[in-house]
Order: C-alpha cells, then structure tokens, then sequence
C-alpha cells in the first residue's frame, strides 16, 4: 500500500510514517505535504497514486478539505486530526477513517485493514460538503480553555484568556503575555496551546508566536510574501513577529471571518 502523508507538523508527520513502517500490512511512504498546495501538487504528479491519504485538518495554508474542492479525489482517506469525537463520529458516516492525536498504534493497525478491505472492493469518494458541515457543527461542541493558573512566587494566580495577549516561546520555555504588559511561564507548548484555545481568537503566528487578534496592533507588508506583525504589548527586546510565508493565506482568511 502506497501512502501520503499530509501534515504540517514535522515531529507528527516523522511519528506516523514511523508507525507506519512497523505495520504487518507493507506501507510504503511515498511522499509528505504540509499544505494544501503541497499536497495538491503531489496528488497531481505522483504516478500511480497512492493508496491512502493520511490528512491533517487545519494544515499552514488552510483547512485540508479544500483539496477535495480543487481535484477529484477518489483515494481513500483517513484524518489524522485533533478534533473531538462528535466531529469523528460524523466522519464515519462518509466512508472515511479517523486517527484521533496522538495515533495510538492499534487505532492505525484497524485502519489500514479497514482501508485493504475498501480496495479489495471498491474505492470510496469523498464529499467535501459533508466535512465542511461536519467542521461547522462540531466547532461549538468543542471547550476552549478559559483561564491559565501561573506561579507568581509562592503564591498561584489564574488569568483569564481575556486578558491574555500573546504567548511566546524563547529557549524552550513558553511565556504568556498579558494585556498589561506582564509575562509568565505557563507549562505548555505552543502545540498544546493551539488545542486549547479558540482559533477565531487566536493564531499562530510562526513557530515561536501565538497570538489573540486584538493584540495584532499592525501589519506590515515584508520581504520574500511574509507580513511583520506589530504587537501589543511590544514583543520581547523588540523582536521581529513574521508570519510565516506559507501561512500568510490563512492568516489573512482568519482575519477577514
């Protein structure tokens, strides 16, 4: 079975095709994509096509149903997404196979028999309209985080994601922010934070920002299609906040809902 992966984190998309190695059923991994474009262009030039698609959801340019938009896919797919279980319940119905993160081994073993058991009969389409439905009626089931509990000396203090501004990452350590103008270490990353928080409110910027759209003050055209961000409170020592070329489209899409 030849498989693609499309997933816009590298460490996810290195685990899975790991897993996918120690499978019984041969797999062979014949290419990775970490957007919609991406992944587009290999769908139009990998011969033969692969046999399964393993799809993230949210990739840096975008949601990954678009693709389904864009060419006429008739491989079989298996979401590797982050969604809650209404969400993959829903997906079932279409034919189309889940792996809640992180992949649990057993979970992706079941998978891929179900996937040999659809190619030994017959190859199921997929219905973009029906994800778009399914992403628009899951997403007010889902809880956000409403507050972060920091430690300020000895004494424990809850912020509320209110009053947050943008969280930070510098040497390993993870900073939130506040409208004020304070910081503290939350024991996060920023992959988790993403989870966590409500993505009408807040996006990550690059690798090293997260940020809630009122503390974007600015935005300024930069070189090579990246735009500088200007915030509020002012970054750490006066860093440059770049949003990351390929993230740009997504970026202006979350700001014009």
């Amino acid at each position: 079975m030849r498989a693609l992966i499309v997933e816009d984190e590298p460490l996810a998309a290195r685990r899975l095709a790991e897993l996918l190695k120690k499978q019984a059923l041969r797999v062979e991994v014949v290419g990775t994509a970490e957007s919609v474009a991406e992944a587009e262009a290999l769908l139009q030039t990998l011969r033969p096509a692969p046999d399964v698609l393993f799809l993230d959801i949210h990739l840096a340019d975008g949601l990954s149903f678009e693709l389904f938009e864009r060419l006429e896919i008739r491989i079989p797919v298996v979401f590797t997404t982050a969604y809650d279980k209404y969400a993959l319940r829903a997906f079932k119905v279409n034919s189309v196979d889940y792996l809640l993160k992180p992949i649990d081994p057993e979970e992706l073993t079941a998978a891929l028999t179900k996937l040999q058991q659809l190619r030994e009969a017959a190859t199921p389409t997929f219905d973009a309209a029906l994800l778009a439905r399914v992403l628009q009626q899951a997403q007010p089931a889902k809880e956000y985080k409403s507050r972060f509990v920091v430690r300020v000396g000895e004494h424990l203090k809850a912020i509320p994601v209110e009053q947050i501004a943008y969280f930070a990452s510098l040497e390993k350590v993870t900073l939130l922010h506040t409208r004020e103008g304070r910081r503290f270490v939350v024991d996060y990353t920023l992959e988790q934070l993403e989870q966590m928080l409500d993505p009408t409110e807040f996006f990550r910027l690059n690798r090293a920002y997260l940020a809630h759209a009122d503390a974007i003050h600015d935005i300024i055209h930069y070189t090579n299609s990246r735009l500088q961000t200007i915030l509020k409170p002012t970054a750490p020592e006066g860093e440059t906040v770049l949003v990351s070329r390929e993230k740009v489209a997504a970026f202006k899409a979350w700001l014009d809902r």
